[in-house]
């Protein structure tokens, strides 16, 4: 079944009847407009820095609610941050609903405040961030609930940050803290090898061109600050995603090559082992992932996994509506999700 306990929602259901705008035809366009073409209302940050428990910090933008109101823990994409349109698109909401939210910016990765997208802060430790690192997640969750012992956690992450989620939640199984009520994850690359893949054909090239940029110049500013640790004319050369792991995501974070990086960091394999109401939310036509995987991935998921896997949508795209009243139905379908998957209990038995 897909119908969450009590709340009627049926994810399968609602993944047939999605139909997007037919003004941007295609995974590609959907795709852009998520990146480049969006509009809509913003919301304003508190920013708190949080110390690490290794020396580095955290920057951690909150969205203030009413008081012991349910939190909507956020995590972005590669190379985002709490501005990214879709992040701005999940805390509204948030707001909507009169919960609170918190935006974690993954380290290198938050804007200075009151910049634009696109500049970052860069973190002082001696690594930065990837697809597979669920420690500062797991620090911050551990850290909210000792605030907070009454807490309330909706977890929602994106592209990437739904791997850190989802990869997150599998290696805690059983031990998730209580806190932690349900969680969506939105265009997560469940299987990394095969979308670094992907993208070297077709229209991926001009995709990865965007993100090397960003990534490049962070793998360069770590190898002038730490000397010898990763290959700079390597970083210089990347042209794809695995070339840049090769170079610099693997040697900065112990993984012997690009290959070991996606072996170790890919959520596919934690999936069955997830035991929070959890929805993954995927379309066939995205660029950045082969569809083959999602027929994997449902194949795999724990009792309490829901898949809400459309025909079309793009990454992180979902457009519905009208060019002047356009939205995301992937954050809208998460946002209920969460509402109503309050706790373990609603899926037992299902």
């Amino acid at each position: 079944m897909s119908t969450i306990a009590g709340t009627g929602l049926d994810v399968a259901r609602e993944a047939r009847r999605f139909r997007p705008a037919r003004w941007l035809p295609g995974g590609h366009l959907q795709t852009l407009w998520s990146r480049v073409l969006r509009r809509g209302p913003r919301v304003e940050f508190r920013r708190e820095t949080w110390d690490t428990p290794d020396g580095d910090a955290l920057e951690l933008d909150w969205l203030d609610g009413p008081p012991d109101s349910p939190v909507l823990l956020g995590l972005h994409g590669l190379e985002g941050c709490s501005m990214s349109l879709y992040m701005q698109g999940l805390m509204h909401r948030a707001r909507a609903r009169g919960w609170r939210g918190l935006a974690l910016n993954f380290r290198s990765c938050a804007a200075p405040p009151g910049r634009p997208h696109g500049e970052y802060v860069m973190n002082r430790g001696q690594r930065l961030y990837h697809s597979g690192e669920t420690s500062d997640l797991g620090w911050v969750v551990d850290r909210l609930i000792a605030r907070e012992p009454r807490i309330d956690l909706r977890l929602v992450g994106v592209s990437l940050g739904g791997n850190v989620l989802l990869k997150w939640l599998g290696e805690r199984g059983e031990d998730v803290p209580s806190g932690v009520r349900a969680a969506a994850a939105i265009s997560a690359p469940l299987d990394l090898a095969a979308c670094s893949r992907h993208l070297e054909s077709g229209l991926g090239p001009w995709y990865m061109r965007f993100f090397l940029r960003s990534l490049k110049r962070k793998s360069l500013e770590f190898a002038a600050r730490y000397p010898g640790r990763i290959d700079p004319a390597a970083v210089r050369r990347a042209r794809t995603f695995w070339d840049i792991d090769d170079a610099a995501t693997g040697p900065i974070h112990g993984f012997a090559d690009a290959a070991d990086y996606y072996a170790r960091s890919s959520c596919l394999p934690y999936l069955p082992r997830i035991r929070v109401p959890t929805l993954l939310i995927n379309a066939r036509d995205d660029p950045f992932e082969p569809p083959v995987i999602l027929d994997r991935a449902r194949a795999l998921v724990s009792e309490v996994v829901r898949c809400a896997f459309t025909d079309r949508g793009g990454h992180v795209g979902w457009v519905v509506g009208p060019p002047w009243a356009a939205r995301s139905w992937g954050e809208d379908l998460a946002i209920e999700w969460l509402a109503g998957a309050a706790s373990v209990d609603a899926l037992r038995g299902l």
